[in-house]
């Protein structure tokens, strides 16, 4: 218990839920934050050691990652993953660490229409190559994107650049964050895996705003629209990077390549992921 684990993201959606499990498992947790806000502050009061850096800056990576053994890497949905990911595994490698967990995607394949989906399978490549032993996660569609998309599902909108006729199974970041955790503290038999993460249920984009609804107690609709439309909705602005990937996966996903379910989160941390009645249930006060 006494593995130092260096955390990327820290604050972010899976980082934060990774961190304070470790610390409550008792391992000593580096926190690497882009800057001290109250997240931030949160994980320091549960214990856990603060290093502010970028992932883009080597020097820094290579000072957070002074004296750990494991760690965690995820970065941003934006440019300059594959540069970030080049100063995470040559940091670990100098470092002598000894195992890292790298957030992919679904879709990370070498003939991706993404250009994100692109970046995190040549990012695979390049922790493959580096040598410290590593699992890679390929999570579906987060539960998290209800969040982004609170405006409109205030208004009755389940808007989306998906077909109504594809399926996936949402999980959220609760439960990707648990099996890292798991993977982390007890990493032996995942080194040189790749582990596809879905919910427990495959659904239709339909099925998906009836279940959210029917928790919420209120109209919600299904829309479909483009990828560029969808970005400008939820982020006010377009995002050229972010809209390019969101449409592209869209076409993935009507050729049912982002399709599936499996046990391994309840394999991994013994639990069996939320479901997204349930995780609406838990968050409803965000749609309110």
């Amino acid at each position: 218990m006494n593995i130092p684990i260096l955390i990327g993201g820290a604050t972010g959606a899976t980082g934060s839920v990774a961190t304070k499990l470790l610390l409550q498992k008792g391992f000593p947790v580096r926190a690497f934050v882009h800057k001290i806000d109250d997240r931030a502050r949160q994980l320091e009061s549960h214990g856990a050691e603060i290093v502010v850096g970028d992932l883009l800056d080597f020097r820094a990576v290579q000072q957070a990652f002074d004296g750990m053994k494991r760690a965690y890497f995820v970065y941003p949905m934006r440019p300059g993953l594959v540069q970030a990911t080049t100063n995470f595994a040559q940091a670990a490698r100098e470092a002598r660490a000894e195992f890292i967990v790298n957030m992919s995607q679904k879709t990370a394949r070498s003939d991706a229409r993404s250009d994100s989906a692109l970046q995190h399978w040549l990012a695979e490549q390049v922790f493959d190559w580096a040598g410290t032993p590593v699992t890679h996660l390929h999570p579906t569609a987060f539960n998290e994107w209800l969040f982004y998309m609170r405006n409109m599902i205030r208004e009755g909108r389940y808007a989306v650049a998906f077909e109504p006729t594809g399926r996936f199974a949402p999980i959220s970041a609760e439960d990707q964050g648990a099996v890292i955790a798991a993977i982390l503290a007890d990493p032996a038999q995942h080194a040189g895996k790749t582990y596809p993460l879905y919910g427990p249920v495959e659904l239709t984009p339909p099925e998906i705003a009836e279940i959210v609804a029917a928790t919420l107690g209120k109209p919600v609709r299904y829309e479909r629209i483009t990828g560029e439309q969808w970005v400008r909705e939820v982020a006010g602005q377009d995002i050229p990077f972010l809209s390019q990937h969101i449409q592209a996966i869209a076409e993935m996903h009507r050729e049912g390549l982002m399709a599936g379910t499996n046990n391994v989160v309840e394999t991994i941390t013994g639990r069996r992921p939320m479901t997204v009645a349930e995780f609406v249930e838990k968050h409803r006060a965000v749609w309110q």
